[in-house]
């Protein structure tokens, strides 16, 4: 009885031999493997960003996911009921992160993968791996004491760094939690910068990679660097210049961008307040962005360079031409005057640029057309062909493109108003480029920030180039530049703080009512000063405004010329543009009655 027992065994063991061994071993050999193999993503390594000069302005730094087997947390696995608490007390001040959620995602069933922290410094990772040693060495002198973070592990990682904190950010963006561009340049080029990922799939043992199983592997292709045309150094002094002023202003905020005539490269774009990318948790909300693209506002005088342009190019007046302007000017519904109260203005063309006069503004665009309709047409027309009311064409997350209404829409002050910049909306980089147009003999050139990418072989590729327009004539060009002259070298122009010694300068001053955004009602000014230099020769247009100056004064000449003159000047000296030599054009800006 005994021998049959022992036979009924054997045949029952033979027959689950062979089941398991042979009828069912393809299935239970997947099921094995299935536990047994475990894949993950291989990150692709995030493209750079460099200025025109090669300096970095993003890269990507070494850095660690910490991640977790949860079914190495089990009271089976340990031998104890409390282990992912205790793993968690320990974690949780070295990740800075919740206890209890980190325990809880060690009694995650079902799973052998759970993700603790992103991106983690080396640093975080020595700790932990200390640890997770210290634990060990303790085990074999204790027997009693458990090492509960030994199914913690590390993937490698990256982590997006910008080594020049704040300078720029506006243009760079940042990199969110998951990896991807949260705004600026980040998001715009984000599938650029990004690569692509690639996966491994390999043997485990107890969190452990098994090397005699074998594994198959995608390799991540890393993404481009992105190479752009700012210039450091120019970016660092417009936006140290902007910062302090706006801070001795006591302002909302302001900008200053830097481009190049001729080329249409951005070579800075600063904005204040800003914001340190490497931290976003300390950043106020609302400087998030980049204001000098995403602000929409009413520009004032600096737009009455198109209005002139208008006047110019239609040979309705040449620098030359005289207008009374009165104290007081009746049109429509409303009674316009200057900024000052004054007598009755004897001026030039060149004079009512040079003083900023809105009423003479006013009465030079009136001769545009046969009658008000016809003028509005023309005016708006040359506005369209400036940019107004149209995008950059940089495609920046965020960009407004202004407002311009159709004239048929002008309401009554509008048609009056827009002349002078009010009741019309921009960008900071619309009206710089209004400048970098009459500075380029008339032609438009589109901005750009990118002036081109590198691949994973080296390769670089030029962006490609910018599109160009003819606006208005050269002549008409050349002879706003020496009118816009006036504004800064004549002693009666309102922009004498933006002079610089030796150089011959163009520019204009601007200060519009503003409307504020919480109200939708006018408060405060926008305070602006735009030019380019030197004036018969242009290379770099420098433009600069300032939201609601709440401390001292708001003209744009006298907070906004300053700055204009300290930035334009940098820029010479780093691009080392020597002065022409020549003398200033001396235009009219009077006459005796």
């Amino acid at each position: 009885m005994v021998s049959l027992a022992l036979t009924l065994v054997m045949i029952a063991f033979v027959v689950r031999l062979l089941q398991v061994q042979a009828v069912d071993a393809d299935e239970y050999a997947a099921k094995a493997d299935r536990n047994r193999y475990v894949g993950r993503v291989l990150a692709a390594e995030r493209g750079g960003i460099t200025d025109r000069n090669g300096v970095d302005l993003a890269i990507s730094a070494d850095a660690n996911d910490i991640t977790a087997d949860p079914t190495m947390f089990t009271r089976d696995q340990l031998k104890v009921g409390d282990g992912p608490e205790q793993a968690a007390a320990l974690l949780a001040p070295i990740l800075g992160a919740d206890q209890d959620t980190i325990a809880r995602k060690l009694r995650t069933k079902n799973t052998r993968y759970v993700l603790l922290a992103r991106r983690q410094t080396p640093q975080v990772w020595n700790q932990i791996t200390d640890l997770k040693t210290a634990l060990v060495k303790k085990a074999k002198d204790d027997p009693g004491t458990v090492n509960v973070l030994a199914g913690v592990f590390q993937e490698p990682s990256s982590k997006r760094v910008y080594p020049n904190g704040d300078l720029a950010a506006g243009i760079l963006g940042w990199v969110n939690a998951e990896g991807k561009g949260g705004g600026g340049i980040e998001q715009q080029l984000n599938r650029d910068l990004s690569g692509k990922n690639g996966k491994i799939r390999y043997a485990q043992s107890g969190g452990r990679l098994v090397p005699t199983a074998g594994s198959a592997e995608t390799p991540a292709v890393a993404g481009s660097d992105i190479e752009l045309t700012i210039d450091r150094d120019i970016q660092w002094a417009a936006q140290s210049a902007i910062t302090e002023q706006v801070k001795k202003s006591k302002a909302d905020r302001g900008y200053v961008i830097v481009q190049d005539t001729r080329t249409g490269e951005i070579l800075a774009m600063a904005n204040s307040p800003g914001f340190d990318p490497n931290d976003l948790t300390k950043a106020n909300p609302d400087a998030l962005g980049n204001a000098a693209l995403q602000d929409a506002y009413e520009p004032g005088s600096t737009a009455k360079v198109m209005s002139m342009a208008a006047v110019l190019e239609e040979n309705v007046a040449t620098p030359e031409t005289h207008v009374t302007v009165p104290n007081r000017l009746h049109r429509g519904d409303r009674l316009f005057k200057d900024d000052i109260d004054h007598p009755t203005w004897y001026l030039t063309l060149n004079g009512v640029l040079a003083k900023s006069s809105n009423i003479g503004t006013i009465l030079a665009t009136g001769q545009l057309g046969s009658n008000q309709r016809e003028s509005n047409r023309i005016l708006y027309s040359y506005l369209r062909k400036f940019g107004i009311g149209s995008y950059t064409g940089l495609g920046f997350p965020g960009e407004t493109r202004g407002i311009l209404a159709a004239p048929g829409d002008w309401s009554t002050s509008q048609q009056y108003t827009i002349p002078f910049g009010q009741g019309v909306s921009i960008n900071a980089m619309q009206a710089t480029s209004v400048y970098s147009t009459i500075a380029n003999g008339g032609v438009r050139v589109a901005p750009t920030l990118v002036r081109g990418t590198k691949g994973p072989d080296g390769r670089f590729t030029p962006a490609p180039k910018p599109k160009k327009t003819r606006v208005v004539s050269e002549r008409t060009a050349k002879t706003l530049a020496r009118m816009l002259e006036s504004v800064v070298d004549d002693e009666e122009g309102t922009g004498t703080k933006a002079r610089i010694p030796g150089y011959r300068v163009a520019g204009k001053t601007g200060t519009a009512n503003r409307v504020d955004p919480a109200t939708g009602r006018y408060r405060g000014y926008t305070s602006s000063f735009a030019g380019f230099a030197p004036a018969d020769k242009p290379r770099i247009t420098v433009y600069c405004a300032i939201q609601n100056a709440t401390k001292g004064n708001y003209f744009g000449g006298q907070i906004c010329g300053p700055i204009y003159k300290e930035v334009m000047e940098f820029a010479l000296k780093t691009l080392q543009v020597p002065p022409t030599g020549a003398g200033p054009a001396n235009l009219p800006v009077s006459f005796k009655p």
